[in-house]
This record gives C-alpha cells, structure tokens and sequence, in this order.
C-alpha cells in the first residue's frame, strides 16, 4: 500500500506542475516530443528488442541504424512512435476502437494478419508461465476492464491505471504487442487527468516491473504497480518542472560531488524520488542548483 505521506507528496508536485503547465504548455508538449525515441527505446527494449537508442533516433529522423539490424525492429520502432505520437496529439476518447486502431497501426507490416484485433479461435498465448485469458472471452474481457477503468470511482486515479494496466497485461488479448500498447495505454490515461507521460524503463525489468504483473496475476493486487506508477509519475513530473524552470541541469553524479554526497546514496534518493531527479537517456540528472 502507498503511505499517506506519499501521495501527500505527488499531490504537492503535480500541484507545482500544473502551475508549470499553465505557464508553458508549449515547452511542455516539446519535452513529450523530445523523449520520444527514448520512450519508443525502451518500450521495445522491454520486449527483447536490440536496437539501442542511437539506433532509434536514426530511424525516426529517416535513416537506417549503424549496423546490422532486424528489418522488424526497425518497423517496431517507427510503428511505436506513429502510435505515441497519435496518443499525445489525439483528443479522443479511450475506447475499444481507439485501442484496436493503435494495435493494428502497432503491428502494420509486421503482422498484418493480427492487426487491429484481439485474439480468436485457437490463439492462445504464453509469457513464460502465465497463459493469457482464453481467446473465446477475450473481447468481453476487454470491454468489462474499460467499463470499470471508466466507471469505478473507489480508487485513486493512479491506482486506477495500475489495476487496469496489470489486468489487461494479465488477459494479454493481442497475439503480438500487448506490453507496447499497454504501456501507451498508461500515458493516455495519464494525459487524460492532465499528467505528463511515464517512460517504463528495460534496464531493471526483472526487478520492479515484471514481478508486479506476476504478483497481480497470481494474488489479484496492483499494489506493487501503483507503487512503480507513483515513482515513475514523480520522475515525469520533476523532469518538466526542472527543464522548463531551471537555470542549469547537470549529471546527478557532479551534483552529489558538489554536495558531498556519495554516488550511492544520491542515486538511492533518486529511484525513490526523495529528490527531484530524472533520467535523460537513461542517465540521472538534476537542477544544479537543487539544495
């Protein structure tokens, strides 16, 4: 369970940025536009995916990656980001459509035969020892989590996008690319209650994110992901108010030399968001000033 104290803090930070919001909206929507291909890096990442993020920039900007690479890696990336960018620019409402639109643009030359639908007859998927939902209920699975995402008001916001997050992952209704979507389904949720987008990062995937999954599937709580959620949303958070109100941002590292402070101890601080670090291609930065 998040301690009180813990969401009193969220509270005051997206307090504080949406005072930022209001003033910049454009810097804001720049930022979104600027993490994109890390965004789009990491989410396939999580998925095995070997391009790096050097690689991913490339090929959003029009050419091809140093190296030999998958031709479907390179589909993936450009796929992802086509949906990201339709997510953050697109005002309409989360609906069924909406997710099977993004899903069939998703895996548009990759698998053009389960594009756009979920799965049927005799597609049964497996991650590891989890068996997704069987494909007969599949759709109505999906309908009845939308329903309550959309209807239940005894939660939090963010606990809200964490339940349905592990329940859609848990009935996996895609025969390819359920994490990628379900993962661009957090950030439309985010953006829905007028937070900025979460970038779920690869590196520590077997640490704090695939255990959350397990443990929703195995005991029914979303605990565990509303925790990850909260310190990923604070990170989001802190990067724009800091980018958009700081005089200068420097590595964490130089910060906690300057301060005295051991490597260890401030990177500590920043994964449990007690200090308003974040990470810029996957390095730890923070206002030179903070302090």
């Amino acid at each position: 369970m998040i301690n009180r104290a813990t969401w009193e803090r969220l509270d005051a930070v997206i307090e504080e940025y949406q005072r930022t919001a209001a003033r910049h909206p454009e810097a804001l929507a720049q930022i979104a536009l600027a993490e994109l291909a890390e965004s789009v890096q990491q989410s396939n990442a999580i998925e095995n995916s070997t391009l790096t993020l050097d690689d991913t920039e490339r090929i959003l900007s029009g050419t091809m990656p140093a190296g030999r690479r998958q031709l479907r890696e390179v589909y993936e990336a450009k796929n992802l980001a086509a949906v990201t960018e339709d997510m953050l620019s697109s005002g309409d409402d989360l609906s069924l459509a909406l997710i099977l639109r993004w899903h069939g643009m998703l895996l548009a030359g990759i698998r053009d035969d389960v594009a756009g639908r979920f799965r049927r007859g005799d597609e049964w998927v497996r991650v590891g020892s989890h068996l997704g939902a069987n494909p007969a209920f599949v759709a109505d699975l999906v309908t009845e989590a939308l329903a309550r995402f959309q209807a239940d008001r005894s939660m939090r916001p963010l606990e809200l996008i964490a339940w349905f997050h592990c329940e859609f992952e848990t009935v996996h209704p895609f025969v390819d690319g359920n994490g990628r979507i379900g993962r661009v389904l957090i950030n439309k949720q985010l953006q829905d209650i007028g937070w900025p987008p979460v970038i779920v990062r690869a590196r520590n995937r077997q640490l704090d994110y695939y255990p959350q999954l397990e443990e929703y599937s195995k005991t029914g709580s979303h605990h565990g992901m509303t925790r990850l959620l909260v310190l990923l949303v604070l990170e989001s958070l802190h990067k724009r108010i800091t980018l958009v109100t700081s005089r200068r941002v420097i590595a964490l590292a130089d910060w906690a030399r300057a301060c005295g402070v051991s490597g260890a101890s401030a990177t500590n601080k920043a994964r449990r968001q007690t200090i308003p670090a974040f990470r810029l291609r996957d390095r730890w930065m923070i206002d030179a000033d903070f302090g």
